[in-house]
């Protein structure tokens, strides 16, 4: 791009800033009425609720505003692209959407939207497209070269179900032709697809592998999403109807949020509902470590019928001394129990949580992930020994 194209593609950050969600919601349902084989990989729950088009807002006003040096959203970039290869998203799909968003500009800006402005940010999206898909190739073959890994699509079996609490289930997937499967990071998530009858084709979705690696088989521990404030969940639903012996479509392991399991800092893990899924992985992971190292766990969730793998972490709690863990209910039971009543306060336990040289894992929904965050901030916790995972679309840049 010329500094003339940039400083046009900067000068429209203040439209995106005020109309920027309308353009992107304008150029969704383009893109899915002239690309319907596309549904099968948008999550329509959240084109539905809107969310998906309010990340995308945030990346390209983002993209704008950075268009100098683009290179300042690498550590973003590659989160997309992580979400992008457990998809397996193609090349070729840069230019179906990258047709679909200039056609969008021209159409929704109408006369504002001059030769010059559909140039500049035509080089914009074919530039930031290249360093998207430069950055997938390069894990697309990293995944390859794994002992057991693969690219794209494979088929898994359902070899057991657990049920963890009154609305999550584990699933235990085999793969079908036997073979290898890929290791992972204790925290990384793998996509799942699957037919919705109500939508009349598939949908993928990305769940977090809730235990350490097993060379036979990955865990999954799905929330049955009844939709309190958020449409029904197509694909939790569905899986929740599941057999044993019934097959899905998995891609291999991927995501930026995780523990290194051989790194010595100690970890502060802090959990909210079904957020307890990678943050479990993390744990056993530890415990079959050399060093395990030592281990705060603060959850907090509804209450005791909706909490997965308490006695799991219960157990290794009372056995092991490298295991600290404190549990939140906001409503306790009528027996006397160590949960703590109400919701998760860190400031109550600044003594336990603020160890030198510990790294933080926060993992829940979005509005728990911003009060834990900016209590550890308060508490004097660096951003940078922050992580956090915000299921679903990436609407949070607290870092």
């Amino acid at each position: 791009m010329n500094t003339a194209q940039k400083e046009l593609v900067k000068a429209t950050v203040p439209v995106l800033k005020s109309s920027g969600n309308a353009l992107v919601t304008y150029f969704y349902q383009r893109m899915l009425t002239n690309n319907p084989e596309l549904k099968n990989i948008f999550n329509m729950a959240n084109q539905a609720n809107g969310k998906q088009q309010n990340a995308l807002t945030g990346a390209v006003l983002a993209y704008a505003e950075n268009i100098d040096d683009p290179t300042v959203l690498i550590n973003v970039l590659k989160s997309i692209g992580n979400k992008h290869v457990s998809l397996h998203i193609l090349p070729e799909q840069y230019d179906i959407v990258g047709h679909n968003l200039i056609e969008s500009i021209k159409e929704v800006l109408g006369d504002a939207a001059t030769v010059e402005l559909v140039e500049a940010w035509t080089c914009a999206y074919t530039e930031l497209a290249q360093i998207m898909i430069s950055i997938e190739a390069e894990m697309y073959q990293k995944t390859a070269d794994l002992k057991g890994g693969w690219v794209g699509w494979r088929t898994f079996v359902i070899d057991k179900i657990v049920t963890e609490s009154d609305e999550i289930k584990s699933f235990y997937l085999k793969p079908k032709d036997g073979n290898a499967i890929a290791t992972f990071f204790p925290g990384q998530y793998i996509s799942v697809k699957t037919f919705i009858p109500e939508l009349g084709h598939e949908q993928p979705r990305q769940y977090s592998l809730s235990s350490s690696f097993h060379e036979e088989y990955y865990r999954i521990s799905v929330k049955s999403e009844k939709g309190r404030t958020t449409p029904d969940g197509f694909v939790s639903n569905v899986l929740h109807t599941k057999k044993i012996g019934e097959t899905i479509d998995v891609t291999a392991p991927a995501g930026v949020f995780y523990a290194d399991p051989e790194s010595v800092n100690p970890l502060v893990l802090i959990s909210g509902g079904v957020g307890v899924t990678p943050l479990m992985s993390m744990v056993e992971a530890n415990s079959h470590s050399l060093q395990k190292n030592k281990t705060i766990w603060i959850h907090s969730c509804r209450n005791e019928n909706v909490h997965a793998f308490k006695d799991a972490i219960e157990d290794l709690n009372s056995k092991e001394n490298w295991l600290t863990s404190f549990v939140f209910y906001e409503t306790l039971p009528d027996y006397e129990t160590n949960a703590i009543e109400g919701r998760a306060e860190l400031h109550q336990y600044k003594e336990e949580i603020i160890i030198n040289d510990a790294k933080y894992y926060i993992c829940g929904p979005e509005l728990f992930i911003k009060k834990q965050y900016q209590s550890l901030i308060e508490l004097g916790v660096t951003k940078e020994a922050i992580f956090y995972e915000e299921f679903g679309p990436q609407l949070l840049a607290l870092n």
